[in-house]
């Protein structure tokens, strides 16, 4: 059954038939170029009878941009590019492809959810859920390979991701994974916590939204912020509890990038504020913008890119908050826009009361918005 969308789904975007035949491929290297990648995907898409099959080759065109390091592979229908998706984290020349849909991709599969799973295939993204893993403390020089051996030594990958520095630099010593049998995750966890690699010591837990307990019960400590800033800290889910539930908290909505124009901004606010009225009276919504790049603030202070990135996380930007006038209108607004689409990606949700703890905290977050500066004099 087709996942149900609002607002920035189908219709918008006028090369919408051509984009959901792209597939964007990250962080390639100068090895990489038009054919061999043509080649490579042709030949995997064969020999593993995945797509269409029909005559001639999947692969109609590449295009490589070197200078940022990605390329564009255009397939013969869409459903071949779907099912390339499977090909994501498949090892090519020097490493891994990272293979995403496009930015305007606006089709209803879910970015990183490929249509077929190919047995032996690590995938690069990470979905959020109960079973995906946080690992911090690992010595930078390991690599790829070296640290999914380790973690492979538990059970079969299906996804990892080791963060590197602007995408495909250094390693900044941590990294995310999850195991296509989930009911490894809690002995790995137990046996690679605290774990003596070289001169550091491994922290090893669970790291997703609601993932509030282990498969026991036991509460999950908190992940050592301090010593990874970059790390999203995680939104708890109101407990059963908590009757005054009534803010309801959106994640994998929106980005960044949606979120710097002003008319697209707009259209965005709207399109939430409308849907969201369709579950109860919105009292209030909150969709944090990210920091303006213009080169004189920044020039100023000299902040690199990823300094950025991480200033706009503490202000909560990527997240959508709606304050209901009551509890009912959230629960229903959580119950049908859970798992929905919105330009693309499935929405993640959850409920917080006013006193839960969050980064950045609630009351920031609803803080009263300054009033409009005065209109300037007309000219006479």
């Amino acid at each position: 059954m087709p996942v149900p969308t609002f607002g920035m789904g189908i219709g918008v975007n006028p090369n919408l038939s051509r984009q959901s035949r792209r597939l964007y491929i990250g962080s390639i290297t100068p090895d990489v170029n038009e054919q061999n990648l043509s080649d490579f995907f042709n030949q995997k898409m064969k020999e593993m009878k995945i797509g269409t099959e029909g005559p001639g080759n999947p692969v109609l065109a590449v295009q490589c941009n070197y200078e940022k390091n990605y390329a564009f592979v255009e397939f013969r229908s869409a459903e071949d590019a779907t099912a390339a998706m499977a090909f994501d984290g498949i090892i090519f020349i020097n490493g891994p492809l990272k293979i995403r849909r496009p930015k305007d991709y606006g089709g209803e599969n879910i970015q990183g959810s490929p249509g077929v799973h190919v047995p032996g295939i690590v995938s690069t993204n990470v979905p959020d859920s109960i079973n995906k893993i946080f690992v911090g403390g690992l010595p930078a020089y390991l690599n790829e390979e070296q640290v999914m051996e380790l973690l492979k030594s538990f059970g079969e990958l299906k996804a990892f991701n080791l963060v590197r520095e602007n995408g495909n630099g250094a390693s900044k010593g941590f990294a995310f994974f999850e195991y296509v049998d989930t009911n490894v995750t809690d002995v790995a966890i137990q046996s690679l916590n605290n774990m003596e690699l070289g001169d550091r010591y491994l922290v090893v837990q669970r790291a997703s939204v609601g993932a509030k307990s282990d498969a026991q019960g036991n509460p999950i400590p908190n992940l050592p912020y301090d010593q990874f800033p970059e790390i999203p800290r995680p939104i708890m889910p109101a407990g059963q509890e908590a009757t005054d539930a009534r803010i309801l908290l959106m994640l994998n909505m929106v980005t960044a990038d949606d979120l710097v124009d002003d008319e697209e901004y707009g259209e965005i606010y709207e399109d939430v504020k409308e849907e969201c009225s369709n579950y109860g009276e919105v009292e209030d919504l909150r969709i944090p913008r990210p920091a303006k790049k213009d080169k004189a603030k920044w020039g100023e202070t000299q902040l690199t890119s990823a300094e950025i990135a991480r200033i706009d996380e503490a202000a909560g930007v990527g997240r959508v908050y709606v304050k209901y006038k009551d509890a009912d209108g959230a629960n229903k607004g959580l119950n049908s826009l859970a798992g929905r689409s919105f330009a693309g990606r499935s929405i993640i949700a959850t409920l917080l009361s006013e006193d839960s703890q969050t980064t950045p905290p609630l009351t920031i977050i609803f803080a009263p918005q300054p009033e409009a500066p005065p209109p300037l004099p007309m000219e006479p």
